[in-house]
């Protein structure tokens, strides 16, 4: 399947199970790496706006740049209040905005998806001078039993998955060539609480999740629930994960 379509019909589980990015990082970004309310930003993969919605909190400009219908149609619905929201029908390889347009790139739990060496390309024509490029991802700490866990679960129903992130390790061979090897990491806590209506989207907001008609798929569900039930306090489980971004220049 097309990378583009891999949400197709996942939306609404997208916007229920998706979560935000730690605060501290964004906090960061506007006060260690050059984001102001004038920044005009491009948020590559954009989805239904979850990374870009605390961006422009902040008062930045953004262009969500997002090919799936479903998605876009969503982040406009619920970004559309912000005068700095602009969203773009666009992919990682054609963005459709115009030469040195942007400040920063951003891309949120997307970067897996794109053909690394036509994104470098875009990159390069649609930043200004100094322009920085941040890849981000929401990872889960695999050190917790709970995410173990559902790993196993995925692992045993989902046969698309190939890990958490895409399969993205940290330092991934991608994420090198695409900075050659100059680009700075940094990462943040950000505990994740889910009741169980929410916890279940968010499992089956993954692109390699199975669907309802899928074979297995009732005993896969059964053992999500089964997973919160185990784990959950009060009817609340949490997920231990962080946010993650590696930022540096195109050259």
């Amino acid at each position: 399947m097309d990378s583009t379509q891999k949400f197709r019909g996942l939306a609404n589980e997208y916007t229920v199970g998706r979560p935000m990015y730690a605060n501290a990082f964004i906090e960061t970004l506007y006060a260690q790496y050059g984001f102001s309310e004038q920044t005009v930003i491009a948020d590559i993969g954009s989805g239904t706006g979850k990374f870009a919605k605390q961006l422009l909190n902040k008062g930045s400009f953004v262009y969500c740049v997002e090919p799936n219908g479903d998605m876009r149609n969503i982040a406009i619905k619920e970004l559309g209040k912000y005068k700095g929201f602009s969203a773009v029908d666009g992919t990682a390889s054609e963005t459709k905005l115009d030469e040195k347009s942007v400040d920063f790139i951003t891309v949120a739990q997307a970067f897996h998806w794109f053909d690394v060496a036509y994104f470098k390309k875009e990159c390069k024509r649609i930043l200004r001078d100094n322009g920085m490029v941040l890849l981000i991802w929401n990872i889960r700490d695999m050190s917790s039993e709970m995410n173990q866990d559902s790993f196993a679960i995925y692992s045993k129903y989902c046969h698309n998955f190939k890990g958490f992130g895409g399969g993205v390790q940290k330092d991934d061979i991608r994420i090198k060539q695409f900075f050659e090897d100059k680009y700075e990491y940094v990462e943040f806590c950000n505990p994740l609480f889910y009741d169980k209506n929410k916890f279940i989207s968010r499992s089956l907001s993954g692109s390699y999740s199975l669907r309802k008609g899928d074979e297995n798929y009732s005993e896969y569900l059964d053992e999500l629930y089964g997973l919160f039930e185990k784990y959950a306090k009060d009817n609340v489980i949490t997920m231990v994960n962080k946010t993650v971004a590696y930022i540096g220049k195109i050259n």
